[in-house]
């Protein structure tokens, strides 16, 4: 059995923590869906078209998803 002192488990957790965060992936799920109305992110035809790419993914990934979770519970 390992025994860590209470700062190493807390230092542990917080690494932990840290790198299991999701939140600026949320973020950026709500910007790319979100028009830019403050000019705050820089505006080109290669990242509209990137952007574009993405909303058509992140779509087409949960419609699947659905779809998988449905088929299994209706199984």
């Amino acid at each position: 059995m390992i025994s860590l002192t209470p700062n190493k488990n807390k230092k542990m957790f917080q690494k932990l923590k840290h790198f299991l965060s999701v939140g600026p992936v949320f973020a950026y799920f709500i910007r790319v869906f979100r028009k830019d109305t403050e000019g705050k992110y820089p505006h080109s035809f290669n990242l509209k078209m990137m952007h574009g790419i993405n909303k058509i993914s992140i779509i087409m990934f949960l419609t699947c998803i659905i779809v998988m979770v449905t088929r299994c519970a209706t199984r």
